[in-house]
């Protein structure tokens, strides 16, 4: 389903559509279009932010087949353009399982597209904010065996579940369920740092407050970190996205300023 879909022109932005359009993927449409270059008018980092946090998925990815994860659980996912969880995973290990999760049905309809003849790899519909309906789905059991180590996901979408007790708990509920040696991973934009543009903060989550259903929300250093309560982080820790073991081959955004990044990223080890 792309730009040529005969009803396009009335379908609502979503966050999954807007990313997509970052990332120069095609799954978006008009309103999507028009909400993204809204943003970069008065924001025009997002579009490097978008490709940095792609790269830190990219590396967070590879890094826990390497430790032998061989479940991922994708919530927030998108729509899985160039560089995805499936496609990095099972690189490494051919019968890796994903299963992508994310509220926009477009986005879960485009993924099962793309991952048609997959036999361990799925989408499905399911909201973060609800995370027992993620963890019982039947298209969840199915591919995932939550008795063995299973990495969480939950790159750039945290910042979308604005109310704080809403989006721990939603965590804490999904970490529950995951057996001792899974790993969580998590990028989240942050607030309090030298890099906060408070002008260009209002101006982005004004414009997802407009066009889209998804309001926009930011945490502190401190609260990034509590969503790995309970857990080790890898080395190097809560860091800037670029300085998360980054590779030759990352994007050059923010190389000599990584706090521009505006994101934060660590990923956890549940002993």
């Amino acid at each position: 389903m792309g730009n040529a879909t005969p009803d396009a022109s009335r379908k609502p932005a979503t966050a999954a559509r807007i990313y997509d359009y970052f990332l120069g993927g095609v799954h978006n449409f008009p309103a999507d279009q028009e909400a993204a270059r809204a943003m970069l008018t008065s924001a025009p980092a997002m579009l490097p932010i978008a490709r940095v946090n792609r790269a830190f998925l990219r590396r967070a990815v590879s890094c826990l087949t390497e430790a032998g994860v061989r479940q991922f659980l994708d919530i927030g996912s998108g729509i899985p353009t160039a560089g995805n969880v499936h496609e990095i995973a099972q690189r490494a290990v051919p019968d890796a399982r994903v299963v992508y999760v994310d509220i926009d049905p477009v986005a879960v309809a485009e993924s099962l597209e793309l991952l048609e003849g997959n036999r361990w790899a799925t989408a499905i519909r399911a909201d973060l904010r609800t995370p027992r309906t993620i963890v019982d789905h039947p298209q969840v059991r199915k591919l995932i065996d939550f008795s063995q180590p299973v990495a969480l996901l939950l790159v750039g979408v945290l910042y979308f579940v604005p109310d704080d007790a809403e989006a721990y708990a939603a965590v804490a509920e999904l970490t529950g369920a995951c057996a001792p040696g899974s790993y969580l991973v998590v990028s989240h934009s942050t607030i309090d740092e030298k890099a906060y543009d408070p002008d260009a903060l209002r101006s982005t989550q004004d414009v997802y407050k407009r066009q889209t259903a998804t309001p926009l929300t930011v945490r502190t250093r401190d609260g990034i970190r509590r969503f790995f309560d309970g857990f080790e982080l890898l080395e190097p820790g809560l860091v800037w996205q670029p300085e998360w073991r980054p590779e030759p081959t990352d994007p050059e955004h923010f190389r000599d300023e990584p706090e521009r990044s505006r994101m934060l990223a660590a990923v956890g080890r549940l002993p």
